[in-house]
C-alpha cells in the first residue's frame, strides 16, 4: 500500500491511504467554477448568505473545520469535553445537492497508480463547490458494492462542507450509518428531508443495475436524478502478457477466474460496452446520464456546466 498524503493540512487520517484529491486540485476546480458559474448567472444573485444558519438542526461531535462559536459547552461538559459537541444549524438556501458516491473497493483499483475513485472524488469537488457558488446545501452518501453499507452526511452550506464529504469520501471520516430500507432509493428518501438534487456517481460495474435504475426512476418523481457513469476502461488497458492464461481477483468478493489472455485484451472494451448499456436503460427510464472521463480537462467543464443548466431550470 502507498504512504498516506494528507489532503487537508492539520486533519489527522486514521488510515494509511493516499488523497485522491490535493488541495492544488481543489483550488483549480474552483477557479474554474468562478469563471465558468459568472457566465452562467450574471444578475442572478443579488448577495450570498453568510454566518451558519438559523434553523437548528441538532447536535454532533465536532469536526475540523468548524466555527467554535458553535460548540456547545454545558453539553460537552457531559462528555469531558472530549468529544467536543457542537449545535448544527440549517441555513435556508435555495435548493439542497446530495452526492452519492460509490466508495466500493474495485473503485480503489486502477492502473499507473491513478484508481477509478479519483475521478469520482474529483467530479464530487466539481458538483460540490458548484452548488455552494449557488448558496445551496451539499450533503454525501456513500454505498458498497452491494449496498449494504449506506453511509452519510448531513447537508450543510459552504465549502467547508465540500471539504467535509470529500475527506468523508477518501478516508471515510465523519460518515453516520443509514437506515437500511431494502432498496438505495428508500435510504435516500429517508435520509433526505427536502426535495434535491441527487447526482449517483459511479463505474455502475456491479450486478442489479436493471434493478437500481428501475428504483432511481420512481425515486426521480420526486427529486432531481441523473447518472454520472465514470469511464473505467482506463482502468482494464492492461499491459501485454506472454502467458497464455491469466489469474484474475476480485476485490470485492474475493473470488479469482482463469481467463485467457484474448479475454484480458477485450476487457477493456466489455467495460465501455457495459457502461453503454447503463446510459441506455437509464435513458430508457427517462433517467439522464453523463459519462465522466477519467482525464479531468476533458470533463470538468462538461461536468459544470451540466451542472449549471439543471440548477438553473429549476428557477
Amino acid at each position: 500500500m502507498r504512504s498516506r498524503t494528507s489532503a487537508w493540512p492539520g486533519v489527522d487520517h486514521s488510515h494509511d491511504v493516499e488523497a485522491l484529491i490535493s488541495l492544488s486540485d481543489i483550488t483549480e476546480v474552483e477557479l474554474l467554477i468562478l469563471k465558468r458559474m459568472r457566465e452562467f448567472t450574471i444578475g442572478e444573485h443579488a448577495s450570498r448568505f453568510h454566518g451558519s444558519g438559523f434553523d437548528f438542526v441538532g447536535l454532533r461531535e465536532w469536526q475540523a473545520g468548524d466555527r467554535f462559536e458553535t460548540i456547545d459547552w454545558p453539553q460537552s461538559s457531559l462528555t469531558n469535553f472530549s468529544p467536543l459537541i457542537v449545535r448544527e444549524f440549517e441555513q435556508p438556501s435555495t435548493s439542497c445537492v446530495v452526492m452519492v458516491a460509490d466508495r466500493s473497493l474495485s473503485t480503489r483499483c486502477g492502473i499507473d497508480g491513478v484508481p477509478i475513485a479519483v475521478t469520482i472524488a474529483r467530479a464530487l469537488a466539481t458538483i460540490g463547490l458548484s452548488a455552494v457558488f449557488f448558496q445551496d446545501s451539499v450533503g454525501l452518501v456513500t454505498f458498497d458494492h452491494d449496498f449494504t453499507q449506506l453511509q452519510g452526511l448531513r447537508p450543510r452550506i459552504g465549502k467547508g462542507q465540500v471539504i467535509h464529504c470529500l475527506d468523508a469520501y477518501q478516508f471515510g471520516q465523519g460518515l453516520q450509518d443509514l437506515r437500511h430500507s431494502g432498496d438505495l432509493a428508500a435510504s435516500l428518501t429517508g435520509f433526505l428531508r427536502k426535495t434535491s438534487m441527487v447526482p449517483i456517481i459511479s463505474d455502475f460495474l456491479f450486478d442489479g443495475v436493471d434493478g437500481l435504475v428501475t428504483e432511481l426512476a420512481h425515486f426521480n418523481s420526486r427529486h432531481d436524478v441523473f447518472l454520472g457513469i465514470v469511464d473505467a476502461s482506463f482502468a482494464f488497458e492492461l499491459p501485454g502478457v506472454s502467458a497464455g492464461w491469466v489469474e484474475a481477483f476480485d476485490v470485492e468478493s474475493g473470488r479469482s477466474r482463469v481467463m485467457s489472455r484474448r479475454e484480458l485484451r477485450a476487457m477493456a472494451g466489455r467495460v465501455r460496452e457495459w457502461q453503454d448499456a447503463v446510459a441506455r436503460k437509464a435513458k430508457q427510464a427517462g433517467l439522464d446520464a453523463l459519462r465522466l472521463e477519467s482525464d479531468p480537462t476533458k470533463f470538468d467543464v462538461t461536468l459544470l456546466e451540466w451542472v449549471a443548466e439543471r440548477r438553473l431550470r429549476r428557477r
